[in-house]
């Protein structure tokens, strides 16, 4: 586990944004943290560092949303999901071409992929939010090695 404390909204985007370039297709991160905590922010800077020009906005009412980049990226809010067994063809996503951001990832648990990052955005104050990177496999620790590097 490795944490970093971001001091403003434009250090977590480009935080995330160096993230995206060390990223493959297929790979799924997970966002866990209080509403409000930074988790979309953090996604558009995901998706800027991927290439998408689009606006990025919460998927909480469609819970998918597909942005278009260099890879494609796969938002999804799985909050609606909770005490639901619904598999909404999950595989397709994480075994896709693009990179899958889940929100509220702990409500699907059983259809996530084993290899994946996890990261818990903890609110500080305004500005300030700590990110805990928790990478399960090989890639994923190479990933936030090269991060902190």
């Amino acid at each position: 586990m490795t944490k970093i404390k971001t001091n403003t909204e434009r250090e977590t985007t480009s935080l995330a944004g160096e993230l995206a370039l060390l990223l493959k297709p297929g790979d799924v991160i997970t966002l866990e943290g209080e509403l409000g905590s930074g988790k979309t922010t953090f996604t558009k800077g995901l998706a800027r560092g991927l290439g998408v020009k689009r606006n990025i906005s919460s998927p909480t009412f469609t819970i998918i949303k597909e942005y278009e980049g260099e890879l494609p990226l796969y938002h999804m809010d799985v909050y609606r999901l909770e005490n639901s067994e619904e598999d909404i063809g999950f595989d397709e996503y994480f075994d896709g071409n693009g990179i899958s951001v889940v929100e509220w990832a702990q409500f699907i648990e059983e259809f996530l992929p084993d290899e994946r990052l996890n990261i818990k955005i903890s609110y500080i104050d305004e500005h300030k939010r700590e990110l805990e990177f928790t990478p399960t496999g090989t890639h994923f620790k190479w990933v936030v090695n090269e991060l902190m590097s």
